[in-house]
C-alpha cells in the first residue's frame, strides 16, 4: 500500500515508523526534515492514501493553503476541537472532502512507545467501513487495529481526554494522592460521555480504546504533554511559561476553551472541564478549583 504522512512532528514520525513496516510510505511537512523518506508536499499530496498529523487548530488553514483534491483518502491523526468555530475535526475536513473518504485514528498511543515498536492497540473510525479496515489492515504487527463507525464519539473522546489529562497533571502536581486521581479520571470519563451524548456519540465508544483507554494513559503519565501542562499549573507557572518549556502543541489547552464555550451555549454540566478552563484562561488557583470540585 502506498501512503503519505503529512506532518513530521513526533506523532507524524511515529505513524511513519509504524506504517513503513509493511507499506511504501513517504512523509512530508512544511519544514524539511532529515528523514530518509521525506518528500516535498506536492509529491506527498499525489498519494491515494494520506495520514494527516497536523494539530487541530491549524487544520483549516493548512487545507485552504495546501490541499489539492486528487480524490485522496485521509486518515486524520489529530485530536481537538477548532476553538474559533467549535467544529469537530470531521466537520472541518468535511468541508474539503466527503465523509466516505475520511477516517480517524484514536486510542492509547504515546509516540515514543510507537517509535520503539512496543505493543499498542488503536481504533480506526469511519462511516466507510471498507476505508477504516484498509487503514487498520496496513498497521504493523505490533499494533492491534480495531474499527468502528462512531466518528463523532472518536473525535470527542480524543479531544476531551486531553482536557482531563491537564486536570490529572494538576492533581498529581498538588500531591493529592492516588484516590483523588482515580476519582478525577473516572468522573472525567462521565463528563466525556455526557458531552458526547449531546452530539449523538455512542456510549460504548467512551469505554473503548479511544475513550477510557486513551484517558487512563494520558491523564497519568509525564509522557503526556497535556499532563505536563497540569503539572506546570500546579507549580504556579504561567501558561506562557508552561507552553514555552513544553516546546510542543498541547491540544488540551485550546480544546478546554472550545469545550467551555460549547458547554455554556448548550448548558451542559462539565465541572472538571470548567475548572481546567478557569485555571488556564483566568489564572484560577488550582487549590481553589479542587475545593470547588469537592463542594
Amino acid at each position: 500500500m502506498k501512503m503519505a504522512i503529512i506532518g513530521a512532528g513526533k506523532w507524524g514520525q511515529a505513524l511513519n515508523h509504524a506504517y513503513r513496516q509493511n507499506n511504501d510510505v513517504v512523509i512530508s511537512s512544511r519544514h524539511t526534515k532529515d528523514l530518509d523518506n521525506f518528500v516535498p508536499m506536492e509529491e506527498a499530496l499525489k498519494y491515494e492514501y494520506l495520514v494527516i498529523a497536523i494539530p487541530a487548530q491549524f487544520v483549516r488553514g493548512w487545507m485552504e493553503e495546501n490541499f489539492v483534491d486528487h480524490g485522496q483518502k485521509i486518515l486524520v491523526a489529530a485530536k481537538g476541537i477548532e476553538t474559533s468555530t467549535g467544529a469537530f475535526l470531521n466537520e472541518v475536513y468535511g468541508e474539503f472532502v466527503s465523509a466516505d473518504r475520511l477516517a480517524f485514528i484514536s486510542g492509547p498511543s504515546f509516540a515514543a512507545e510507537v517509535q520503539q515498536s512496543l505493543p499498542t492497540a488503536l481504533k480506526i473510525s469511519s462511516t466507510n467501513a471498507k476505508l477504516a479496515q484498509t487503514y487498520a489492515d496496513a498497521l504493523p504487527k505490533f499494533i492491534k487495529g480495531y474499527v468502528d463507525d462512531d466518528v463523532v464519539g472518536a473525535e470527542i473522546s480524543g479531544a476531551y481526554k486531553n482536557v482531563i489529562a491537564i486536570a490529572g497533571g494538576v492533581c498529581d502536581g498538588l500531591g493529592l494522592g492516588n484516590n483523588a486521581r482515580a476519582a478525577l479520571i473516572s468522573r472525567g470519563l462521565v463528563e466525556m460521555s455526557r458531552f458526547g451524548e449531546v452530539f449523538g456519540a455512542k456510549t460504548e465508544t467512551f469505554l473503548s480504546l479511544g475513550g477510557a483507554g486513551d484517558l487512563f494513559l494520558t491523564a497519568s503519565s509525564t509522557l503526556s504533554r497535556n499532563y505536563r501542562v497540569g503539572l506546570g499549573i500546579a507549580k504556579g507557572k504561567s501558561m506562557e511559561e508552561i507552553l514555552e518549556e513544553l516546546g510542543e502543541v498541547a491540544e488540551g489547552v485550546p480544546t478546554a476553551k472550545a469545550i467551555y464555550k460549547i458547554a455554556k451555549e448548550k448548558e451542559i454540566y462539565l465541572p472538571i472541564a470548567q475548572e481546567v478552563y478557569a485555571m488556564i484562561e483566568e489564572g484560577k488557583d488550582p487549590l481553589v478549583s479542587v475545593k470547588d470540585l469537592l463542594s
